[in-house]
């Protein structure tokens, strides 16, 4: 049979899999999506089955599409009628058909994100709440998490009726429902929730669909969440012939709802169903898949499988120690510019990392040395909406006359000061000739501005021309905190509470590191240097072809890709598993399993980074590496210097590299006719008592690495810096 040829064993028996509930357990790289589209190619081309009876539910458009044209391919066309797409687009076609069932007009709305952050807004004045403690964001994000879990607004409010926060925000999920409805308006949730609701209070249209979908088929069924198992559920009750496909080992999305029990219990919710694993994985090198299937097997909630392959056993994972986030990327950049040489091409390297705020150090690097890269589900660091604001002030604050800087920020975050009152203030300064600023200076003389116009300008312009003054006399980083602490950026994102709003912070945070990093680097640097410094890096040619460039991009953001190369950068325990998992089981399985799609991304080439030292946030920490280093085989396992030093001890953990000892002079240092080593004590004239972390060549000179006890890492020149001994003392 055509249809079956080139499939293995395993591809072949789901394929020709006859009826009742079917779990297709498929591990990274093993083919699940040839075995999807083969088997309903098989159904409709040699069992006679009607495409209109066959209902496939994957969770993006594009894989929707990307398997739809798999099939027509296989058949020749002829699948008009085959129901295929996202759980949300099947069901708004269910309810454009069917919804005045349920007391909707036809013709209903789907809200964006935009409306109903606007729908929200008004559930809040309405209510008469607080709005500084009722932020949108942040009800909204609680209201589409209860929604996926399919819990009413009496329900949440009554369980929290003596909780005053979470009672009102109850109510405004109550509120917001009722204005949904009074507009004939779903949101995105609305769309599964209603389809349930029509299901459950109209037999008819149930047992309509329940006939009508003889087959349904659920793509990486380990992401679906309470609603979206309780619609399968529904559609498949007559039938039974449900088809899943999925992997325990790559459920990573619980922060968006996903319950993973739902493919772990498919078996006992499902009779008589049965199991069919793929294990058979066609993208990577032997040594690579050891790596990862040693790493999941420390997650207790999973279903048993081993990935194995017939592909070459390949290079050895590389480990590598470095000093700190600098040396890490220019580590990475080094490997990718030998590989370049040796054939491989941009688009092959892909860099992944646990969060978004660790794209920065690369980002900068790459620039610098003229490596295209690209930014996958994010913008570049420096392009960020709260970094632009940021650096707007500080450019206000070094350069009064840059109005366009002023204009950005002057109600960022909000401080009641409106288009209308800037225009009149703007005009005022055009008629005189002079910078906004200045016109605000005459505050007084500007015609037509109320008076609380006029209070609002002046706190703005006081709390400038205080930054001002601080920008003499703080250091960068302690200015830098000042700013975004007092301009009130920071406490708005905070009382948001969301998922976009904790990531800006972390970004923002990010930023502290970029002026910790540059005063290492720039001992004597003024704000005025930091600015052209960030100038430089952030007017990068974009023009870059995009298409063959290094991919930067989170972890979640990798899922369902491959590359030939791949770098997993960071990990370190409280970074890679994140912090908030060390003290929590659930999250910390979660963690590995993210190890684990990171490592199955990889085809040929592996590189797994961590540092000793990293900058995160502004702060200098010593880090440890990640415990899931020590969950890796060391047989599997090299470092880029093996050939030069033995990588593993006896415990076969992986052992540090020292790249500061191979740059080290052979000679000790002498400062003040005494030795200078790695470990020894020296006090500053400015900043106090240090420790030397790292000494190595610059142009002719030795640089000092010192930790301070006050200020932290500085970068120092031997021949000027000021230190004294304090070995012995």
């Amino acid at each position: 049979m055509e249809l079956i040829n080139g499939l293995n064993d395993r591809q072949r028996e789901a394929v020709l899999y006859g009826e009742g509930p079917l779990l297709i357990l498929a591990g990274a790289g093993s083919g699940k999506t040839r075995v999807l589209t083969h088997r309903i190619a098989y159904l409709i081309k040699e069992r006679g089955v009607f495409p209109g009876n066959i209902l496939a539910i994957t969770f993006t458009n594009k894989a929707a599409n990307e398997m739809k044209e798999r099939i027509d391919h296989l058949l020749d066309g002829n699948i008009d009628e085959l129901w295929m797409g996202t759980f949300h687009s099947a069901c708004v076609r269910i309810l454009r058909r069917n919804i005045d069932r349920i007391g909707y007009d036809r013709a209903f709305s789907i809200y964006d994100r935009d409306d109903q952050i606007t729908l929200v807004k008004e559930c809040i004045k309405d209510l008469n709440l607080n709005k500084d403690m009722f932020k949108e964001r942040s009800i909204l994000s609680v209201i589409g998490s209860l929604k996926d879990r399919m819990v009413d607004p009496d329900t949440y409010i009554n369980e929290h009726y003596n909780e005053y926060y979470y009672r009102n925000v109850g109510e405004v999920y109550a509120l917001y429902e009722k204005k949904l409805k009074a507009n004939n308006a779903l949101d995105f949730d609305d769309l599964i929730l209603k389809t349930i609701e029509l299901f459950n209070k109209d037999g008819d249209v149930l047992d309509y669909y329940q006939r009508k979908f003889k087959y349904v088929f659920v793509d990486e069924f380990q992401d679906t969440n309470k609603s979206q198992y309780e619609l399968v559920r529904l559609i498949t009750g007559r039938y039974k012939n449900i088809c899943v496909v999925g992997d325990p080992d790559q459920s990573i999305y619980k922060f968006r709802g996903a319950d993973i029990s739902n493919i772990l219990n498919f078996e006992k919710d499902f009779e008589d169903a049965t199991t069919i694993l793929l294990e058979q994985n066609y993208r990577s090198t032997k040594n690579i898949l050891e790596v990862a299937n040693q790493v999941i097997k420390n997650n207790y909630g999973r279903k048993e499988k081993d990935l194995w392959t017939d592909n070459e056993k390949g290079d050895r994972v590389v480990v590598e120690s470095l000093l700190d986030e600098r040396e890490e990327a220019n580590f990475v950049a080094n490997k990718i510019e030998q590989l370049l040489v040796e054939g491989y091409k941009p688009k092959d390297f892909a860099i992944l990392y646990r969060t978004n705020a660790q794209s920065r150090t690369f980002e900068e690097v790459f620039m610098r040395r003229q490596i295209p890269y690209k930014i996958v589900g994010g913008l570049r660091f420096y392009d960020r909406k709260e970094i632009k604001d940021i650096v707007a002030y500080l450019n206000l604050i070094q350069n009064p006359a840059d109005d366009l800087s002023l204009k950005r920020i002057v109600n960022v975050p909000k401080r009641g000061i409106g288009n209308a009152t800037l225009e009149k203030v703007e005009a005022y300064a055009n008629q005189k000739g002079e910078s906004i600023y200045k016109a605000l200076l005459e505050l007084d003389e500007i015609p037509n501005l109320s008076t609380r116009a006029k209070n609002n300008l002046k706190s703005f312009l006081d709390m400038i021309n205080s930054f001002m003054a601080m920008s003499e006399v703080m250091g960068l980083r302690e200015f830098l905190e000042e700013v975004i602490n007092k301009t009130g950026y920071v406490k708005e994102l905070e009382q948001e509470d969301s998922i976009e709003s904790q990531t800006r912070l972390d970004n923002i945070r990010e930023f502290l590191s970029v002026a910790v990093d540059f005063e290492v680097n720039n001992p004597n640097g003024t704000l005025e240097d930091f600015l052209a410094n960030i100038s430089l890096l952030s007017d990068v040619d974009k023009t870059e072809d995009v298409d063959n460039a290094v991919t930067l991009l989170t972890v979640h953001s990798a899922k369902g890709l491959e590359f030939p190369v791949v770098f997993i950068v960071g990990m370190e325990e409280g970074l890679f598993p994140i912090s908030r998992a060390l003290d929590d089981e659930e999250e910390l399985e979660e963690e590995r399993r993210l190890c684990y799609v990171a490592i199955t991304r990889a085809e040929r080439l592996l590189f797994i980074t961590h540092a000793k030292l990293r900058t995160i946030y502004g702060n200098i920490n010593y880090t440890l590496p990640s415990r899931f280093l020590d969950e890796m085989p060391k047989e599997y396992i090299k470092s880029s210097e093996d050939e030069k030093k033995e990588s593993f001890n006896n415990k076969g953990l992986i052992q540090v590299i020292d790249y500061t000892s191979e740059r080290e002079s052979s000679k000790a240092l002498r400062v003040n006719n005494q030795d200078l080593d790695i470990g020894d004590k020296v006090n500053h004239k400015k900043w106090g008592v240090g420790t030397i972390v790292q000494i190595k060549e610059r142009d002719g000179d030795k640089e000092l690495v010192i930790a301070f006890d006050k200020v932290g890492l500085k970068r120092l020149l031997l021949s000027i810096a000021p230190i004294e001994i304090l070995k012995g003392e």
